[in-house]
């Protein structure tokens, strides 16, 4: 997972090479037999420093950390309140977002408890038919698939930019999904209508973000291949392994090469591998890891689509969310249905399930540590990048 911001450096950066470039002199002209220096001590990264405060936390912290929360609220108080509980996230929907950018950056600050740790805030922006946040007329799927590749840079380093500078640090906005059906629930979303047109694009818009935010490819593996809408069903195709890593592989591939920091994972049963949703199974994220390389944050589409689906077998939400995790997501997200309980229900059950021995506490440590390591790789105060409002994007 690599970490770029197209802003202008802050002057911390500055120092630390000063610092450095002194203290290199001092070593390099010492002559005498005085003891030289001690080297200042390498800063840990995210990474460590995310190892060292999941260490700290107990379980029912770690749970809270995983969980990515949603409330119809504009209120910033009410979603400052509703922040204290611990939760690794909250993502915005079209009913939390104000009129104007300056009301938007308030409620995003207000999402905020600890000001050196912020949460995850993310948003689906992916442009055109999904479209949370205003002044976004920037292309979108509908003509990027038939334009060049570097308007689809273009476009969306324009549209990281926006969302960004709204205070939002993840952007669910890149569909890696493809298909040629223009009756298809996925087409108008897509980037391209076949694996290499997508590929091209999928890379260049992650690329693109990923100087102002952590982009996110979605819906793995691949939801062109599954007819159907996950939001009100668990669609399936029978398609098989092989075939898989030819096609829907590969604008995923070329998504996770980019350096996209989240893959989102799809409702969607490819029944010739698991019969369980991707985002419930355990062979997808193998698949994804060992496979693909992938070795960011996974996270689950909206649990509660599993809810509206139908199936009895997906009526908990709680235990979607306990399962959801054993499989391999580091990130549970529940949107559809939610009120100001359900979060907090969701991190209770999954805290329950470590302590029962039914989730390894190893793999909600893992999880909690990778998204910690993102929420501060994003936080401006340990990052080594500033926003400001007038700063154009550099290479």
């Amino acid at each position: 997972m690599r970490r770029r911001r197209g802003w202008a450096t802050t002057a911390l950066v500055g120092i630390a090479v000063a610092t450095l470039c002194v203290g290199s002199a001092a070593s390099a002209t010492s002559t005498t037999g005085a003891p030289a220096p001690a080297a200042a001590a390498v800063p840990s990264g995210p990474s460590d420093r995310a190892e060292e405060l999941v260490a700290r936390m107990t379980v029912a912290e770690q749970a809270a950390s995983i969980v990515m929360g949603h409330v119809p609220e504009t209120d910033a108080g009410a979603l400052h309140s509703y922040m204290e509980s611990g939760l690794g996230g909250f993502i915005l929907m079209g009913a939390n977002i104000p009129a104007t950018e300056a009301e938007l950056q308030s409620l995003t600050a207000a999402l905020t408890v600890d000001p050196a740790l912020p949460p995850l805030i993310a948003v689906d922006q992916e442009g055109g038919l999904v479209s949370r946040l205003n002044g976004d007329d920037f292309a979108a799927s509908t003509t990027l698939k038939d334009r060049p590749v570097d308007e689809a840079a273009a476009a969306f380093a324009a549209r990281g930019s926006l969302v960004a500078r709204a205070g939002i640090t993840v952007n669910f906005g890149t569909v890696a999904d493809f298909t040629a059906d223009t009756a298809s629930f996925s087409y108008g979303r897509s980037l391209g209508s076949d694996a290499t047109t997508a590929a091209d694009r999928v890379a260049a818009a992650t690329t693109a973000q990923e100087q102002f935010v952590g982009s996110t490819l979605k819906h793995f593996p691949g939801h062109g291949a599954a007819p159907g809408d996950s939001h009100s069903a668990i669609p399936s195709t029978p398609m098989g392994l092989e075939e898989w890593r030819a096609t829907e592989a590969l604008p995923f591939a070329a998504g996770i090469d980019a350096g996209a920091s989240l893959l989102m994972f799809g409702h969607l049963s490819y029944t010739s591998v698991d019969p369980a949703p991707a985002s419930l199974s355990a062979t997808w994220h193998e698949i994804a890891r060992d496979e693909l390389g992938f070795e960011g944050v996974a996270v689950t589409d909206d649990l509660g689509m599993l809810l509206s689906s139908g199936d009895p077998a997906y009526a908990d939400p709680v235990a979607n969310g306990v399962a959801a995790v054993a499989a391999g997501n580091d990130l549970v997200l529940m949107i559809a249905g939610s009120d100001a309980q359900t979060a907090g229900q969701m991190a209770a059950g999954i805290a329950a399930a470590v302590d029962a021995g039914s989730l390894p506490a190893e793999r909600l440590a893992e999880a909690a540590t990778r998204v910690m390591t993102l929420r501060l790789a994003l936080s401006a105060a340990t990052a080594q990048w500033s926003v400001c409002s007038d700063c154009e994007p550099v290479d």
